[in-house]
């Protein structure tokens, strides 16, 4: 387990935990293809296009000191840079649900993976 925490920035403060570079590098992977998602979304949304197809939701869940869960509908978004994610952290004493900016949560994890190399 890595020694350098994970910190997720919210609407109104952070939150920080233990996290892996291997589970940061899943977790990046998972919000890459949530991005290809939403701009397939959003290019159907343009006046005079064909109705878009239903896209999957991102439902990534990580199991390690805490439970990490992070959520998004990309159907529900104008565009990427609109989206908000649904967060739950958790351990055996405290449990925080929120909802987090898409574009923040990319930051965060890109720059968590730039600290741990």
């Amino acid at each position: 387990m890595s020694s350098t925490p994970l910190t997720l920035n919210l609407v109104e403060g952070s939150v920080s935990f233990s996290f892996s570079p291997q589970a940061a590098r899943e977790l990046k992977a998972a919000i890459d293809e949530l991005m290809q998602r939403l701009k397939a979304v959003a290019a159907k949304a343009t006046p005079g296009s064909t109705k878009a197809t239903p896209q999957p939701p991102l439902e990534y869940r990580y199991t390690g000191e805490i439970f990490l869960e992070i959520f998004c509908n990309p159907n529900i978004w104008p565009t990427p840079f609109a989206a908000k994610v649904l967060l739950t952290v958790r351990d055996i004493n405290i449990r925080l649900t929120t909802e987090a900016e898409l574009t923040r949560v990319i930051e965060d994890v890109n720059q968590y993976l730039e600290q741990v190399g």
